[in-house]
This record gives C-alpha cells, sequence and structure tokens, in this order.
C-alpha cells in the first residue's frame, strides 16, 4: 500500500523491519538520499539521558526487556516475570518504553529522520507528516537474505530470526497493543527479499517525492 503523492519531499520516514528484511541497511541509505538524521542507536543514548544511565546500561537494559519478551513467548512463563533479567535498581528508575517514546517524539518534532524500529509508526501515527514504512518478506527468504547481510550460517540466521521477530513483535504488542505485522500501520508494505534492497531504497525515495 502506497501513501497518496504529496506535494512536497517527506523527510520524516519510520521504518518497520522484520528480521533479516535489510532495516539496518535501508534505514541509512533512505536516510543519505533524503540527507535527514538516520536514528537507530541515538535512541539509546537519548534513553540513557532521560534514565539516568550511562548508555552501556541503557543498551543492557534494552537487551534485558527483549530477552524477557522472548522468555515469555517461547516458555509461557508469567507476564509478571517479564521484568526478571532486569537489575531491579535500574527497574525503578526506568520507564524503558516510555523513554524511547520520548526520544522518538523529539526527533520527529525536526521533521527530518528516518526512524528504525521501536514502534515508531505508532508511536507517530498521529503525524501527518511522516511516511510509514514496512520491510518484510517470507521468514524462508529472510532467512537466507540475512545470511548473506550478516555473514552468518543458516542455523544461526533461523534461530535469530525466531527470536528478534517474536521479540520485536512483542514490544509492539504489549506496549501499543498491535500487531507490528498489521499492514493498515504502514504507508508502504514492501518484500525486500522479492524487491532487493537497492530496490526497495529507490521506490521510498520516490515515495518521499525526491
Amino acid at each position: 500500500m502506497v501513501a497518496q503523492p504529496s506535494q512536497h519531499t517527506i523527510t520524516l520516514v519510520t521504518l518497520s523491519a522484520a528480521y533479516g528484511a535489510g532495516g539496518s541497511q535501508v534505514g541509512p541509505r533512505l536516510a543519505e538520499r533524503l540527507g535527514v538524521p538516520f536514528v537507530d542507536r541515538a535512541i539509546a543514548a537519548g534513553m540513557a539521558d532521560r534514565l539516568g544511565l550511562t548508555e552501556a546500561e541503557a543498551r543492557k537494559l534494552d537487551e534485558d526487556v527483549e530477552r524477557g519478551l522472548d522468555r515469555i513467548l517461547s516458555s509461557l512463563a508469567p507476564v509478571g516475570d517479564f521484568y526478571g533479567d532486569v537489575d531491579p535498581a535500574l527497574l525503578q528508575r526506568s520507564g524503558h518504553h516510555e523513554a524511547a517514546e520520548e526520544v522518538i517524539r523529539e526527533v520527529a518534532a525536526t521533521g527530518r529522520a528516518v526512524i528504525l524500529g521501536r514502534a515508531g509508526a505508532v508511536v507517530l501515527s498521529d503525524d501527518d507528516r511522516a511516511l510509514h514504512v514496512r520491510l518484510t518478506g517470507p521468514a524462508d527468504a529472510r532467512v537466507e537474505q540475512a545470511t548473506r547481510l550478516e555473514g552468518i550460517d543458516r542455523e544461526t540466521a533461523e534461530r535469530r530470526c525466531k527470536k528478534t521477530d517474536r521479540a520485536r513483535e512483542a514490544y509492539v504488542k504489549r506496549y501499543y497493543n498491535c500487531d507490528a505485522r498489521d499492514p493498515s500501520l504502514y504507508d508502504v508494505v514492501l518484500d525486500s527479499t522479492r524487491l532487493g534492497l537497492d530496490a526497495c531504497v529507490e521506490i521510498l525515495v520516490t515515495a518521499c517525492g525526491a
């Protein structure tokens, strides 16, 4: 699904990507073509400032939350165990997803960024300036693409695909009660495994009116 053509160049894009769909490759290249910042790791730095943590602690919190989400889904652990891996002292001082959301809104206020992940399409669903994009593809094809992009064997890629997809989808479901795979959340949905990453970048540049 592609948004109606704009009368001006769109310079604010949220990018959601399933594992192996190439979000970390398409995002920076799209940002470069649009002449705007690419925002991925910068969110962790912004979260650290808000939570009173070092950037390393903020990244650790991110990893622990992801493991907690994966544990719930893989072992049917009680939701009350969600934060089982997180240092309680850090948890008491943190509003993990709220901090990420604040950073996204702060970046979006500039009107110029390509923002990868963090349920950006949901957080900025009411921002008419933003183009919301989803990169996806069949799981087998994404696994194959991941082996090339990451230089890993197929078994490792399959394991990462299952874990990462589960964690990302659970993040959006838990905090926003949405299905990250729902195409209605996005203006553009592309199968990057069929089109190729180069073509995806070109399609999105065109969609942005650049």
